[in-house]
């Protein structure tokens, strides 16, 4: 192998936004960046995949049939002088000449740094980690939860802030990308970019739009700064998707399914044990984290019954209370009940897409809920309380996107009675863009808070949440950006609270 040159992460982390919907056919095959993910104490997955022509209408991002040899290299430091492994994958045309490298015999919890090449081409570098050994004593973990990108509705600066960050883990929670066509939908403010391609129907739609998405730099800088753990939405496929039924109801959504999941795996950093079966693909997971943490990543998409009440945003019905619906299926259900029963570590973190905490949307004394959300799927969610309650001795906390807004909640036993006891938490991320620019409060924001006491924070702004777990506490930070309609915006700390080892509360720092 011929010698590489050395390129700094730092190098990764400059640049601005791609413009719109305009081309940008490359020689370079690199354009969508790198990625890793899936770390345990023996390996981690390496992503990239090669596009020198990311929107190509064909999904194939410029390239021919013919498979490519892709070098990895991984090092022990930024400037690759201490290489510890060399290896060679083949990028199919099948895969969209995606890449993963699942490596394995790795040291446990060391920090690493790959790259990639190709002919006379060499990718950006990213770092990596891997997570400390089953029961092993850990060290403090710094984790950054995001969600809900619409390319559209606003530049990705706060992935750039993430990235800075310099987080161990990135928990990506949902609505990674959007599938619909151009101004399908606008943000508040008006759409200050565009999607290329139509709405997402097929299997080459998909791709176009992933790869659009991640020629964004802001995105690169993401994804090259730390593992990532991922779990989708519903816009990864459709809007308010559930299970087999599509919103509106159309012919052909399983194929459209299918196609979804294919896309989705071969633009993720996941394992061959994700691969998608036709329209199946478990994505439901658990990742141990030495003593510290048990992350139970959850999919409330493939496996749900569908919304009740019609499935109109904000109604109240008794399908909600039925208890035969389920929001994650019986069988991922049952996993995660056994997972929460059996933990062992510190701390159980429930990475999920759907506000899990009640919240009652209409002020007064009538009562509307989300049809999408835990609100909708009663039964179910009495079942995990119980085993939260009935589990004292590990502490849970559940991690969320969807909601568009900051959020930090207190899971009581009895939901509708916040004086009941406390069996959990929930931070809710807002989203990265979508909805735009947004602001501190909205006209609804104190009449939601006064009707749900158990929701100890509320905030409409875009940006991200990032936690430091210890074994004494965990510390959650709500980041904000003021807008997103044009680049550069900086970050802040909104609000901050501190839950600490067996006392399942939010204290405001």
């Amino acid at each position: 192998m011929l010698r590489w040159g050395a390129v700094g992460v730092a190098g990764l982390l400059t640049g601005g936004a791609l413009p719109g919907c305009t081309g940008h056919r490359r020689a370079d095959p690199f354009t969508l960046g790198v990625a890793s993910g899936e770390p345990n104490a023996s390996g981690v997955v390496l992503w990239t995949r090669l596009a020198p022509d990311p929107l190509a209408e064909d999904g194939f991002g410029g390239m021919g049939p013919a498979p490519v040899e892709v070098e990895w290299e991984l090092a022990g430091d930024e400037s690759f002088r201490r290489v510890y492994r060399r290896g060679v994958e083949t990028a199919v045309r099948e895969s969209a000449h995606s890449v993963h490298v699942e490596l394995d015999e790795l040291a446990p919890g060391r920090e690493y740094f790959y790259r990639f090449r190709t002919g006379p081409y060499l990718s950006a570098p990213g770092r990596t980690r891997t997570a400390p050994e089953p029961g092993a004593p850990a060290g403090p973990l710094t984790i950054c939860v995001a969600s809900c990108a619409q390319y559209e509705h606003g530049y990705f600066t706060a992935y750039r802030h993430l990235a800075h960050e310099q987080p161990d883990l990135v928990l990506h929670l949902g609505d990674y990308q959007y599938e619909y066509a151009a101004d399908e939908y606008v943000a508040p403010g008006g759409n200050v970019r565009c999607h290329a391609g139509p709405q997402t129907l097929t299997l080459s739609n998909y791709r176009q739009r992933y790869a659009q998405y991640k020629t964004d730099p802001d995105l690169q800088a993401a994804h090259a700064a730390a593992p990532w753990l991922v779990v989708w939405d519903d816009h990864e496929v459709a809007n308010n998707w559930a299970g087999e039924i599509p919103e509106p109801p159309r012919p052909g959504f399983p194929a459209r399914r299918a196609a979804a999941f294919q896309a989705y795996y071969e633009n993720m950093p996941l394992r061959r044990r994700s691969a998608p079966r036709g329209s199946d693909l478990r994505l439901y997971r658990r990742i141990g984290w030495g003593d510290l943490a048990s992350f139970f990543m959850l999919d409330t998409r493939q496996y749900r019954d569908d919304q009740p009440c019609g499935g109109r945003a904000g109604s109240d019905c008794p399908e909600r209370a039925d208890p035969d619906r389920t929001i994650l299926g019986r069988a991922q259900e049952a996993w995660l009940l056994n997972g929460l029963r059996g933990s062992r570590t510190r701390w159980n973190l429930l990475g999920q897409q759907v506000l899990f905490a009640r919240l009652d949307l209409r002020p007064g004394a009538e009562r509307r809920f989300s049809a999408d959300a835990w609100d909708g799927y009663l039964a179910a969610r009495e079942r995990i309380i119980a085993a939260l309650r009935d589990s004292p001795e590990r502490n849970t906390m559940i991690l969320t996107g969807d909601l568009h807004r900051h959020c930090a909640a207190e899971i009581t036993e009895h939901v509708d009675d916040p004086a009941s006891a406390t069996v959990a938490t929930e931070l809710v991320t807002t989203s990265i863009t979508s909805e735009g620019d947004g602001s501190q409060t909205e006209p609804t924001t104190a009449a939601i808070l006064a009707d749900n006491p158990h929701i100890r924070f509320y905030d409409n702004r875009r940006g991200y949440v990032r936690t430091d777990v210890r074994h004494g506490e965990i510390r959650g930070y709500f980041r904000v950006i003021p807008y997103v309609s044009r680049p550069g915006a900086p970050v802040a700390t909104q609000a901050s609270f501190v839950v600490e080892n067996g006392r399942p509360a939010l204290h405001r720092v």
